[in-house]
């Protein structure tokens, strides 16, 4: 039996049994519900399009979201402290950005297109922090797809590219984020706090928009729906899934994205692709599928402290990932230099 530095047999999640293997599976079942929600929400608020607008579908549904993941996470907002606060606003800020540029995209450009411009953040997560050669590759072959996915045409909408890539860069700061926020805080009291303060954030701009355009109330449902689907499920799934698979693990997996949207499109929106943009998204599947086949056991990481109390390591333990900027949280009062590795942790 293998033992930790301090002689103590180590648990069986950090030993690469069966404990392991189902906290990696837990991780990937998550990843795709979240996934699969997301998408579907997105498209059923494109439904709503034609009544308030892109603007007055993402305000209801962050209206939606805060009150759902409010009353889920229940944060503790006066005890945090400003090193809690400070990932959150920037989260908040993050999750207001990100959806509004997204749905203003999908409404210019559609769904698979938007969707896929949105992808290239997760996969700029994935390059920055993989330490394995073919996930790399796996990153470079998604990527190609997703150049042939958004090749230049006559009738290309930039002003809707511009605005997918928008939400790339947010995406891939939601990644950063939301693991740092998971890391200092339990439970899902960081994401409901991020939530809440981007519900606050609409209040002005959704009131302005529904009292110009007075909404049916199927327009209604459509955007609740969206702000279920695609807020409040993906929250909570994503940060229990970061809690179980490294960030750039989650960066590769997340190309499946293109794919689902490129599905949910045809079927409920009825957009279609042409063959050569369904070869590129076969493509991202093959490279997320050779990637989530390749990965190996992860080696064992100090436990992390969120909230204040420490935990046993997570079922799936990671590699260290040194990241710039925010991500880097060091478990020690003396910095990464100390010993304690910058650990990457998360839309």
């Amino acid at each position: 039996m293998r033992r930790s530095t301090q002689g103590l047999p180590l648990p069986e999640a950090a030993r690469g049994g069966p404990a392991a293997r189902s906290g990696r599976l837990a991780g990937v079942a998550m990843m795709c519900g979240s996934g699969l929600a997301n998408q579907t929400g997105a498209a059923t608020g494109a439904l709503a399009f034609p009544a308030i607008g892109p603007a007055g579908v993402v305000a209801v549904r962050q209206w939606v979201a805060g009150l759902v993941l409010l009353a889920v996470g229940r944060p503790r907002l006066r005890s945090f402290t400003w090193r809690q606060w400070w990932p959150v606003l920037c989260l908040a800020m993050v999750f207001a950005t990100m959806n509004l540029s997204l749905y203003t995209a999908i409404d210019r450009i559609g769904l698979g297109l938007a969707v896929t411009l949105e992808f290239l953040g997760p996969l700029a997560v994935a390059l920055a922090a993989s330490r394995r050669l073919v996930d790399l590759l796996c990153a470079l072959v998604a990527g190609a797809a997703v150049v042939i996915l958004t090749r230049p045409q006559p009738t290309t909408d930039y002003a809707g590219i511009a605005l997918g890539l928008v939400a790339a860069v947010c995406w891939a700061s939601y990644i950063l984020l939301n693991r740092l926020v998971g890391a200092r805080l339990p439970g899902a009291e960081g994401s409901a706090a991020a939530a809440g303060v981007s519900a606050l954030l609409y209040l002005p701009v959704g009131i302005t928009v529904l009292a110009h355009h007075p909404p049916s109330a199927s327009a209604l449902g459509y955007a609740a729906t969206a702000g279920i689907l695609s807020s409040a499920v993906p929250f909570l799934a994503d940060l229990l899934a970061l809690r179980r698979v490294p960030a750039r693990f989650f960066g590769i997996f997340m190309s499946v994205n293109p794919v689902l949207a490129a599905l949910v499109g045809l079927v409920v929106l009825d957009q279609t692709l042409e063959g050569i943009e369904w070869l590129a998204v076969s493509a991202i599947v093959v490279a997320n599928s050779v990637s989530i086949l390749s990965a190996g056991p992860r080696p064992e990481l100090p436990p992390v402290r969120r909230g204040g109390t420490a935990l046993p390591a997570p079922a799936t333990t990671p590699a260290p990932a040194t990241l710039p900027g925010p991500a880097a949280d060091p478990t020690t009062p003396h910095g990464p230099s100390a010993g304690a590795p910058a650990r990457c942790e998360a839309r």
